[in-house]
């Protein structure tokens, strides 16, 4: 029977070729799209564990849907009374009260829009975020509402060009 299998096969050898490589291009594609599917679920596990698991986000104010308030009305919001508050519950670690807006930056003869965050020394170490260059503000400077300022990599570069820090 072994015999007969390798007759026929030696007799039509373009149809034993294509059947072979029909084979292999098959099992070919089903591994690669086995790799595919775990890379892409690895890089997705990377991207939600630097967000952080142990980050808990509350905002307060009226929805917004597109751009647009929802709501209508007196909406309750949050101050930083209400940080502290939550900050001495049980479990909490750390808690950086935020206020964001956009707005424009200038040096020199160049501006920038981007987006404006107003924190507290906290936020930092609580995302996880590093500095590249400079230091970062400390709890005395919240305190006392001295004027500092981080900037982002797009703003410094906008901003500064290739000027050396």
């Amino acid at each position: 029977m072994l015999g007969e299998a390798w007759h026929a096969m030696g007799a039509n050898r373009l149809r034993t070729f294509l059947t072979m490589l029909g084979m292999v291009i098959g099992v070919g594609a089903v591994v690669l799209m086995m790799a595919i599917g775990q890379g892409a679920e690895a890089s997705v596990k990377r991207s939600i564990s630097a967000m952080g698991s142990h980050l808990f986000v509350v905002l307060s104010g009226p929805p917004r849907m597109g751009g647009a308030r929802t709501a209508t009305g007196n909406a309750p919001s949050l101050n930083v009374r209400d940080a502290n508050a939550i900050g001495e519950l049980y479990g909490v670690v750390g808690v950086a009260p935020v206020t964001m807006g956009k707005g424009q930056v200038v040096y020199a003869s160049n501006n920038w829009n981007t987006d404006i965050i107003g924190t507290t020394a906290e936020y930092m170490d609580i995302r996880g975020w590093g500095l590249s260059a400079g230091y970062p503000f400390s709890t005395s400077d919240t305190r006392s509402a001295t004027r500092v300022a981080l900037l982002g990599k797009t703003v410094v570069q906008n901003l500064f060009g290739e000027e050396d820090d």
